[in-house]
């Protein structure tokens, strides 16, 4: 069967994955760079994401944001970029007939940004705002503070956007000195998916491939220090619901049990069918919004749980979840769990990739940070081959890690939280 993607070495080291999808109106074009927040020294911190942002103030070309979103825009297309730990992406998904103008103005970002004195400034305020509006999000906020115990003294610990001091003190220099580390054609991966003709793609793509080669002085992403036991962190605040994260490291995106983690975290916090919901919620009553999820990053992850509960019911409500999540190491799932999970995974898999966008997205990726692209058969074949004693045997093995535990509340004291999670 013909491979439903194609990969190509492209000049100075870039890559380029194509998928052809004729039956579509849309083709969606992702630049995807090695590069994120944990490459980040100190001192740098929140530099990619400030970067991400000044790339759309303006370029030689489009002198304004104003003019860059209306070349898109204008067409009916969307355009977005975003930074993460490890990686920084900018998109952009227009009418097929479009695809020439989107790469057009994806290649002028990323290449010919001014990255002038005056936008720096501005952008620099714009920036100090957004972490700001997250504090006051408590929601939000408590799983950044779950990440920094989590990752103690790690850039992965640290917002994506810096801190309010780094990001104050971040000069010019550092940001041209840092964009020409990172940005550089063997970081680059170019997804591509929709209605398109993979030689012309090509023939528009190489010529315009005029980052740096070569690589240039990058921080090696090293990996965290092991955790030497459970850890609280309170945020004392006067919020009318308290907010928790609790949980534990876990796996990277290359473990093999990495399959076995995600139908775990279904089975225990992954909508209204799983056993937080049902217990936590249903049952007991003691959280409105109660819920798992795992981040997964080169060389390490986490497992973690949230839960938003009146503040009287928040140790009760940790001591429930932690109830939970022994259960699973002691006992298999039962059969019907198993296939619910299987096949929520598989169709959440499916329905991300009926869009262009969805596509690019995961063929990039892969083609990045993992090396190799799985097709979606690929996939569902290792969803599949998850037994429930793999279940029981990772949940056991990943209940040895401390628990770690961030909460945001009316609490003068952490005591009792401390006790519940054997800190």
């Amino acid at each position: 069967m013909a491979s439903p993607h194609h990969v190509h070495a492209l000049s100075g080291g870039a890559r380029l994955v194509t998928a052809s999808m004729p039956e579509r109106h849309s083709t969606s074009v992702v630049f995807m760079f090695g590069g994120g927040s944990r490459l980040e020294d100190e001192r740098l911190a929140g530099v990619s994401h400030f970067i991400e942002h000044l790339h759309f103030k303006g370029t030689k070309k489009r002198a304004s944001s104003k003019e860059i979103a209306d070349a898109i825009e204008g067409v009916g297309g969307f355009i977005n970029a975003s930074t993460d730990k490890e990686l920084t992406a900018y998109w952009a998904r227009v009418p097929s007939e479009h695809l020439d103008l989107a790469l057009d103005v994806l290649f002028d970002i990323v290449t010919s940004s001014k990255l002038d004195p005056a936008d720096v400034e501005r952008e620099r305020t714009v920036i100090l705002e957004e972490l700001r509006m997250y504090q006051d999000q408590p929601q939000e906020f408590v799983q950044n503070l779950f990440e920094e115990i989590i990752w103690p003294d790690h850039p992965l610990g640290r917002d994506i956007a810096g801190t309010e001091e780094s990001v104050a003190r971040l000069t010019r220099d550092d940001i041209l000195e840092y964009a020409d580390a990172h940005y550089r054609l063997p970081n680059l991966v170019i997804g591509a998916a929709g209605s398109l003709e993979d030689d012309r793609l090509r023939s528009i793509v190489t010529p315009r491939l005029t980052l740096p080669a070569g690589i240039n002085g990058a921080l090696p992403a090293l990996p965290p220090a092991p955790l030497d036991g459970p850890r609280v962190l309170l945020r004392r605040r006067k919020t009318e619901q308290a907010h928790i994260c609790l949980g534990m490291r876990a796996f990277s995106y290359r473990h093999p049990d990495r399959y076995t983690l995600d139908l775990l975290n279904t089975v225990l916090g992954e909508g209204m069918s799983s056993r937080l919901f049902l217990n936590i919620r249903e049952r007991l009553g003691l959280a409105y919004d109660v819920h798992s999820f795992t981040q997964k990053h080169r060389d390490t992850g986490y497992l973690g749980l949230y839960i938003g509960v009146e503040p009287k019911k928040a140790v009760d409500a940790v001591k429930a979840a932690i109830v939970e999540l022994h259960s699973l190491a002691e006992r298999e799932v039962f059969d019907d769990e198993l296939v619910r999970a299987k096949e929520f995974t598989k169709g959440r898999l499916r329905l991300e990739l009926e869009t262009t966008n969805g596509v690019s997205f995961w063929l990039s990726y892969q083609e990045l940070l993992l090396g190799e692209i799985k097709t979606v058969e690929d996939e569902i074949a290792l969803v599949d081959a998850v037994t429930a004693a793999d279940i029981k045997r990772v949940a056991a093995d990943l209940l040895l890690n401390p628990i770690q535990i961030a909460v945001i509340g009316p609490f003068a004291r952490d005591t009792a939280f401390r006790l519940a999670v054997g800190a």
